[in-house]
């Protein structure tokens, strides 16, 4: 799923009607202080205020010289 996909699960977290004060509080234009988890059907995305989750990171442990040949 991409930043701008468009079925984004709605979330007060990054909804452009609410603004973040902390980990925990989001201040709503519709419906006052809310749970960053929580969302309502005023819901709109703003794509800027959302996390993109981090790459995974290769595990080099188990790769060998061999893995890397054509032949």
């Amino acid at each position: 799923m991409g930043l701008f996909h468009k079925d984004i699960e709605p979330r007060c977290a990054y909804c452009a009607k609410g603004a973040t004060l902390g980990e925990d509080k989001v201040l709503c234009k519709k419906k006052g202080m809310v749970s960053p988890g929580d969302h309502c059907g005023s819901f709109k995305y703003d794509p800027m205020k959302r996390t993109p989750p981090k790459p995974a990171l290769l595990n080099t442990d188990k790769l060998s010289q061999e893995d890397f040949s054509l032949d």
